[in-house]
């Protein structure tokens, strides 16, 4: 393969790597937890009870950059809607000293991708897929609330991401998963003053291997590498319902991609593919959001605004989510 032609497929090969779809945006990595979506008070565990909570959700990037953070010229746009049902249940049981509980996440995605040029082994411009890509589940959540209510903690041992449905082959824009996800988790929110909050999740993601991950040149089986990202929120309370705030998170990749090529692929591919193997994703992102509390409802608004993006999409989103105290 000569010069020329690695020059004009190393785009396409780049695209094709970065736009593992497994959540509402592409990286390397995983990427099984959907950014930003947690905010106001997300370190308060809610009383022993029964609580929904429903996620809606929008995404847009009209950009992708690559590991050094410049544009990927072919590339067009994306965007992905997104509701997520979550059921929590916490228990009058103490554990440690903390609140034990449990929580179920059911996501449903519906993904549009248009590139510049055809790409992809599918030669096309255009993908789009909807569906349930996994189904979140912490078997083991332990919630602690200290110094007189100001300070409050929460953990999940590990939120397990289990894959369902079927690959679509060669789709770019796929919302299937075939392989796992672990991530243990880490709350807290301090309330330093009546009127303000500050909250911190923090999250680390690993993840079982995956087979059929689709190149312009065919299938390759991979280990996704390991990432940590957090979801923040400064907040202050105009009234006991209402919350005016800064909200966002920060997204790093922090173990390579490891490729299993198989020999059918050439070297010269090969020796492409070993190249982004290094590639880590990376992006941050920040924006305005307002929480309402009536009786037994909560209900919040935000968007978000990224920036410095490396091997991954960059642009904005929108959450609207509305929480229910049975």
């Amino acid at each position: 393969m000569n010069k020329k032609l690695i020059k004009i497929i190393q785009p396409l090969l780049t695209v094709s790597i970065v736009l593992c779809l497994v959540s509402v945006s592409w990286a390397g990595g995983g990427k099984a937890y959907p950014l930003g979506a947690e905010d106001f008070l997300s370190g308060i565990a809610p009383p022993p009870g029964y609580y929904f909570i429903n996620y809606a959700y929008y995404y847009n990037a009209e950009d992708m950059a690559d590991n050094s953070g410049d544009d990927i010229p072919v590339f067009d746009k994306a965007t992905v809607g997104a509701d997520v049902l979550r059921f929590i249940w916490i228990s009058d049981k103490k554990i440690a000293g903390g609140s034990y509980g449990q929580h179920l996440f059911i996501p449903y995605l519906d993904v549009d991708v248009d590139f510049k040029a055809p790409v992809g082994s599918k030669g096309k411009k255009h993908y789009s897929d909807e569906g349930l890509p996994y189904i979140i589940y912490s078997p083991f959540i332990l919630a602690w609330h200290l110094i007189e209510g100001k300070l409050h903690f929460v953990t999940s041992l590990c939120d397990i991401y289990v894959p369902t449905g079927n690959d679509d082959k060669g789709n770019l824009a796929n919302v299937s998963r075939n392989f796992w996800g672990f991530e243990p988790v880490l709350a807290v929110t301090w309330l330093p003053t009546d009127k303000i909050a500050m909250s911190l999740k923090m999250m680390y993601d690993f993840y079982s291997s995956q087979d059929d991950y689709a190149t312009p040149f065919g299938d390759v089986d991979r280990d996704p590498g390991q990432e940590f990202h957090c979801d923040y929120s400064i907040s202050y309370a105009l009234t006991p319902a209402w919350r005016l705030g800064i909200n966002g998170y920060y997204h790093q990749q922090t173990t390579r991609d490891d490729y299993n090529m198989d020999k059918y692929i050439g070297s010269p591919v090969e020796g492409l593919l070993r190249d982004e193997e290094d590639a880590k994703s990376r992006v941050i992102a920040i924006g305005p959001g307002v929480w309402y509390n009536y009786k037994n409802m909560f209900f919040s608004l935000k968007s978000q605004y990224e920036s410095g993006a490396k091997s991954m999409t960059e642009g904005y989103n929108v959450w609207f989510k509305f929480t229910y105290a049975f």
